[in-house]
């Protein structure tokens, strides 16, 4: 009975509670190896760093095609023929998203993070000017499908489904639906692999910190605290700045009622599909339109994603800062336009957000590998990170939604 509970809490338990033993599990054995090492010469971390290596590798595995079959998913499917003011709502989603997105990169130029890593290239491997970066761009957008899903060209994998997705808008619903239950099966995928999570955190923390020092706790520390002080940031100044653009008023009693029942609900569950229900039953406490936000507020928990947004951009700057590559201006604006398509197309899995960082580290000429160990780094602070980055990615659906709505009913009593 006792090993039963054993086997379920390891491995069906809350995700949160275990992600956090296994960082400490990590830890104590980074601070004791080194004993071990001396009377018995023998290498625990070394050894156990073998299951973040598999958890890693694993990661690399499903990237690709989950990123080509979520999206063009969610691009076949997409309903149309909605009310005229869905059109408002998704500018403000996309909007949103974007500002967040770049609002990121200035602040992670401001305060440059970088982080342990057990593989560094070479910084002269980054494209060195402009030219290089849009030529980089375009050949990887026409790569071949197979090529870019076998040899992890994201950039070429997201051209792919987008065009997919919207070529298969006009195809039946039996194929639409087959597309769909693809997308589902490997997001079942990638909740297998996730559940194995706290293991590979172990292991990664273990090897880690063995190798590189407790050191390296300190640039984890500053990546965590850009990560939530920029989506703070998002949620306090950019968001209210979107909504009084709509309302013309005060926005902060509205943005303030969306953090408290939506955000800090979002915050636990970390699943932005799980608040829907939370955030259809603010809207109809607010008075907003039904048939506006029963589409609005399913569909803001796909492509609204500013929380998403600042993780792929904050984490992507961090692995090239440590790589010691120079960011060129044009390079930075194509990373948060990069950054917010990837954000649209993440995962309804926690730490959905963190298998789409490779995309945007293509961008810099960073390999599979170093971006798959910077998954890695998110799922160690993911305890924070991620309850964060959800709750603003659901709280923002619903205060969206009703700025809209509002700005409706202004303009109809006006």
């Amino acid at each position: 009975m006792n090993t039963s509970r054993l086997v379920h809490f390891l491995f069906q338990g809350n995700l949160v509670k275990r992600i956090a033993i296994g960082l400490i599990l990590g830890l104590l054995v980074a601070l004791v190896n080194p004993s071990i090492q001396q009377t018995l010469d023998f290498n625990l971390a070394s050894n156990v760093g073998v299951l973040g290596q598999v958890f890693v590798k694993a990661l690399r595995a499903v990237a690709p095609i989950l990123i080509f079959f979520l999206v063009m998913a969610a691009l076949a499917n997409k309903k149309v023929g909605s009310k005229s003011n869905m059109k408002e709502i998704i500018v403000l989603y996309l909007l949103g998203t974007f500002l967040a997105a770049a609002i990121a990169v200035i602040v992670s130029m401001l305060f440059p993070s970088e982080v342990a890593l057990a593989v560094k290239e070479d910084a002269s491997a980054a494209p060195q000017s402009v030219g290089e970066v849009l030529l980089a761009l375009v050949l990887n957008v026409v790569d071949n499908p197979l090529n870019a899903i076998f040899k992890a060209n994201f950039i070429g994998v997201l051209a792919w489904s987008i065009g997919l997705g919207l070529a298969l808008r006009h195809a039946s619903e039996n194929t639409k639906q087959t597309v769909a239950d693809f997308a589902e099966a490997i997001s079942a995928i990638v909740r297998l692999i996730i559940s194995f999570a706290p293991l590979g955190v172990f292991g990664l923390v273990a090897e880690t910190l063995s190798d590189k020092g407790l050191s390296a706790l300190g640039g984890y520390a500053q990546l965590l605290v850009v990560l939530i002080g920029t989506m703070l940031f998002t949620a306090f100044v950019i968001n209210p700045l979107l909504v009084y653009w709509k309302i013309r008023r005060n926005p902060y009693p509205l943005v303030w009622t969306c953090v408290r029942e939506s955000g800090v609900t979002a915050f636990f569950t970390r699943s932005s599909a799980a608040n829907i229900p939370v955030n259809i039953a603010l809207a109809k406490r607010l008075n907003l339109d039904e048939e506006t936000y029963s589409v609005a507020i399913p569909l803001g928990a796909t492509i609204n994603m500013a929380g998403a947004a600042i993780t792929i951009t904050v984490l992507t700057l961090a692995a090239v800062n440590t790589l010691g590559m120079e960011v060129p201006f044009i390079s930075a604006v194509l990373l948060s336009v990069v950054a917010s398509l990837c954000a649209c197309g993440a995962s309804g899995v926690a730490g959905g957000s963190l298998l789409l960082i490779p995309l945007a580290c293509s961008l810099f000429g960073i390999s599979d590998d170093v971006a798959a160990q910077m998954i890695g780094v998110g799922f160690i602070i993911g305890i924070l990170q991620d309850s964060t980055e959800t709750a603003l990615n659901s709280s923002t659906d619903v205060l969206f939604t009703a700025a809209v709505c509002m700005e409706e009913e202004r303009k109809n009593n006006a």
